[in-house]
């Protein structure tokens, strides 16, 4: 039942009863009993939940070579189930890591001649694994999968069913009411008219604090994050596509010592989008302060510093027509991805263990926040992502990969990067296994904006990324 309360998304109203089932689970410990799905399901449950069970649970099924068992070629739904846990592997898992190549290639075989409902059941789990995938799209697929099976439902199922379908009634009409709001706010701030060729996209920022930050009480936080993330865009189109070196250089300045006088001599649009940072930076912290008695301006504005001498650092590579190494690139990269700012605000917004040490350790970019940063930015950078109002050119990483290691097609640098993310998403599993030192709804912010990645640069055939698509997401 704890499966399909999370798959209908409305696993919120039912929070201590999960931990509290799951705990006890764990606590009493898990053993192979012979039903693959079964026990594959109560790994992944417990992995989200930050517990950690130890691969060797999946052993019975293989035979003395290392292989798969007979008795689990063609047992569909535990191959699924096994498929979808194997996705919270952590580094150095072979057993995980051969139980993913095994269930996706074997998966692919039992398409063919299969009933159409399980066929689309196994197409969409390869196709959006439970785990990489954010809660709205999980919850639809739910939904289609219990239609297209015809069964009849067990009157526990309709009743989750039915308050599933209130719930997102519910969440519609939450999700229409903020993004008024920050379309509202977005016109206001008025930096669509100053800064003209700059990306004008509130139904996009707020989309990822809508995916981040999840809980529905957690409206006014959402509000707060779209505004950093809105300027995340706008500056990085002033150094991408605006912006002279020279003007950037004092601009990066500016925002490093947080100078006001410094402004004097840079253009009118620049002055205004730093009026705006600033405005945006005070109007966070002095709410945080009330609220938590806690100021985080240094903490936001050394984090501005940090993403702006990133910007600065990849305009004079692109000027100077220098083309760094993969791992000179990817260290900038991380900070340059923007991600690091957005969850140093996340994790102050949610105002849990705002302890000076909690957030030094924040500020220091952990394994939980730069594993996330290396998944976006590498997805950016396989050639799937190219903005709609971007003029602008910057170097990638599967450019910086070519250039390095001579003689490799663009397939081969293609896959190498593929490798990268999977290995970034190992190292984001095992920080969200317990014990962590954030709480468990910074862990899953984390989760989240690695899982919205994929969403957010899935482009039509013009490259572009529809409003009609973002609302499908919401």
């Amino acid at each position: 039942m704890i499966d399909v309360i999370q798959s209908l998304g409305i696993d919120l109203h039912f929070r201590q009863e999960i931990e509290q089932t799951l705990h006890m689970i764990y606590k009493e410990g898990l053993q192979f009993n012979g039903d693959l799905h079964e026990v594959a399901l109560r790994f992944r449950l417990l992995r989200q939940e930050g517990h950690y069970v130890q691969e060797s649970i999946f052993k019975n099924i293989l035979d003395k070579k290392g292989g798969f068992k007979d008795v689990v070629k063609n047992d569909v739904k535990g191959l699924i189930e096994l498929f979808e846990a194997s996705e919270l592997r952590v580094e150095g898992e072979e057993t995980l890591d051969g139980a993913r190549e095994f269930t996706y290639s074997r998966l692919n075989e039992l398409c063919s001649g299969r009933e159409s409902h399980q066929k689309q059941e196994i197409m969409k789990s390869l196709a959006q694994p439970r785990h990489k995938t954010v809660r709205g799209l999980t919850s639809k697929r739910f939904t289609s999968m219990i239609k297209i099976a015809g069964q009849e439902d067990p009157e526990w199922l309709q009743s989750l069913l039915r308050v599933a379908e209130i719930d997102s009634i519910m969440l519609k009409s939450l999700t229409q009411g903020e993004m008024s709001q920050t379309f509202k706010w977005w016109t206001e701030l008025g930096l669509e008219k100053d800064v003209e060729k700059a990306r004008s996209q509130p139904l996009k920022w707020h989309t990822w604090s809508m995916k981040i930050l999840q809980d529905p009480t957690l409206t006014e936080q959402r509000l707060d994050l779209t505004k950093p993330i809105s300027l995340v865009y706008v500056i990085d189109d002033i150094f991408d596509v605006y912006g002279e070196l020279e003007e950037l250089t004092i601009f990066t300045r500016v925002v490093e010592r947080w100078d006001h006088k410094g402004l004097k001599t840079l253009p009118k649009y620049m002055r205004v989008c730093f009026e705006a940072l600033d405005m945006i930076t005070t109007e966070i912290s002095m709410k945080i302060y009330k609220s938590h008695g806690w100021n985080p301006t240094y903490a936001l504005r050394k984090s501005w510093a940090s993403l702006c001498k990133a910007f600065l650092v990849e305009a004079k590579w692109f000027n100077s027509g220098y083309l760094p190494n993969t791992e000179e690139y990817m260290k900038n990269g991380v900070v340059s991805s923007g991600v690091h700012l957005v969850m140093l605000h996340a994790y102050i917004l949610l105002g849990e263990e705002l302890t000076k040490e909690k957030v030094e350790l924040i500020e220091s970019n952990p394994g939980i926040v730069s594993s996330a940063a290396t998944i976006l930015r590498l997805w950016d950078d396989l050639g799937s992502a190219k903005d709609e109002n971007q003029d602008g050119t910057d170097g990638s990483y599967v450019e910086c990969y070519l250039n390095e290691y001579k003689g490799s097609t663009v397939d081969e640098a293609r896959t190498h990067v593929a490798q990268k993310i999977s290995r970034a998403w190992k190292r984001l599993n095992r920080e969200c296994l317990n014990p962590c030192p954030f709480s468990r709804s910074f862990s899953k912010a984390c989760l989240n904006i690695a899982r919205t990645v994929p969403l957010m640069y899935s482009y039509d055939d013009d490259q572009r990324l529809p409003d009609e698509y973002l609302k499908s997401l919401m």
